[in-house]
């Protein structure tokens, strides 16, 4: 027989974590300008995939055409989604995650349940200051927000997650599920749809509670196994434990642009190194830093030729990474023969925090200028665009397109000479 609602304590401890926002939140987060802005994600497909907060207070929702948006909401910022860069903030944010528990279930880009049992006396913590913590460690090291429930199951924490947004906290103890149940429709329950929530308005279910409360032979003679198994959830009763699931390295990151068959070693050189600097760029944002530096060209008959660059230390500096570039370039390049495509790959990813120099690296006070000095350069790049400054190899192809949002710009190109 199925046990009554009122569980005492916590038998086992489920945390939800769902990022708030999530495509529009880690954009706002790249770019600080777009703070407090209604950003809208999806320009590329026409149809809002993802808004913010800002964007939803004014009656933005996902599934509007980005046609309609537009029209109705011209304060609206229009972005194209950018998949690989959700996809890096999605891993760093469960790994930040499984710092605080090994047992960590990935289920979607930007939701996550976690088993915290028995780790109170190990952080010296309660169960819900261990969820402020993951959640202010994210907002702090990601800029992004994150609602988090914890509760005796996973249907309950996601119930949890929920009941807060933004950037919320909310626990369930089995005390109080009821507190919560009856003010939830049975159509916010996870894993309730519309077809399931019709069958239960005409048995006269309209809440949470009014399933949670229903008699085991009633649920088993009306519905299915699964909705069996979320009534057992709701009353407390762990069904789905949490699956922990592989911890994904760093993929990689990448920028290639196609042309019109050239044999000009001038060009493909810069753009070659304008490519380097782009997802450098990329990186440093991420707080990542690459260990292997690919780097490609692809002939008029489509023909790739590459060469892989194992990387004496951890890097995301253009500085450093040019002089291998432009050898690679050379031994890949031959006169005479053109080329449509030209890319630069940094794989073998790693957080920057976690990089230590050695004793034969460069010295510690070298690199923590460079860091300065990068950071100074990516403010101004992330103010004016980033072909505002750029290295001297790559001017002949940002010269051509001295463009900011749209407005030519008066002031010249400026080459990182000093660096």
């Amino acid at each position: 027989m199925a046990q009554p609602l009122n569980i005492h304590g916590f038998p086992q401890a489920i945390l939800h974590l769902d990022a708030n926002a999530f495509f529009a939140s880690v954009e706002q987060a790249v770019n600080p300008e777009l703070k407090g802005k209604p950003v809208v994600v999806g320009k590329e497909r026409g149809i809002v995939t993802a808004v913010s907060y800002e964007g939803k207070a004014l009656g933005i929702k996902r599934g509007m055409t980005i046609a309609e948006v537009k029209r109705r909401f011209p304060q609206a910022v229009i972005l194209e989604s950018d998949y690989e860069k959700y996809a890096l903030f999605s891993q760093r944010m469960f790994e930040i995650l499984r710092g605080f528990t090994p047992i960590v279930e990935e289920y979607s880009i930007d939701e996550a349940f976690a088993d915290l049992k028995g780790l109170r006396r190990y952080h010296r913590a309660s169960y819900e200051e261990i969820g402020y913590r993951i959640k202010e460690t994210i907002k702090k090291e990601l800029g992004i927000t994150v609602s988090v429930g914890i509760s005796l199951t996973k249907v309950l924490a996601k119930i949890a997650s929920n009941w807060i947004k933004p950037d919320g906290l909310t626990l369930i103890s089995g005390r109080e599920i009821h507190h919560y149940l009856e003010k939830l429709p049975i159509s916010e329950v996870w894993g309730i749809g519309p077809q399931t929530e019709a069958l239960c308005h005409k048995l006269g279910i309209y809440t949470a509670l009014d399933f949670a409360r229903a008699k085991e032979e009633f649920i088993k003679k009306h519905f299915t196994k699964p909705h069996y198994e979320i009534w057992l959830e709701l009353r407390g009763i762990q069904v789905y434990p949490v699956l922990e699931t592989f911890k994904n390295s760093y993929r990689s990151l990448s920028k290639s642009i196609s042309f019109t068959p050239t044999a000009d070693k001038e060009f493909l050189l810069s753009q070659s190194a304008f490519n380097l600097e782009q997802v450098c760029f990329k990186a440093r944002r991420y707080g990542l830093l690459a260990k292997k530096l690919i780097y490609f060209l692809k002939d008029e008959e489509f023909k790739v030729h590459s060469i892989e660059i194992n990387l004496p230390y951890p890097t995301a500096y253009p500085k450093e990474l040019l002089p291998l570039l432009r050898k690679a370039f050379e031994n890949l390049f031959y006169e005479g023969i053109s080329y449509r495509q030209v890319g630069v790959i940094l794989t073998d990813l790693s957080p920057k925090r976690s990089f230590q120099l050695t004793l034969f690296e460069k010295s510690s006070q070298s690199i923590e200028m460079k860091e300065k000095l990068y950071e100074a350069l990516d403010s101004i790049i992330l103010k004016y665009g980033r072909t505002f400054l750029t290295h001297g190899v790559s001017l002949p192809v940002t010269k051509e397109k001295p463009l900011y949002k749209g407005k030519s710009l008066k002031i010249p190109l400026l080459p990182i000479h000093l660096l």
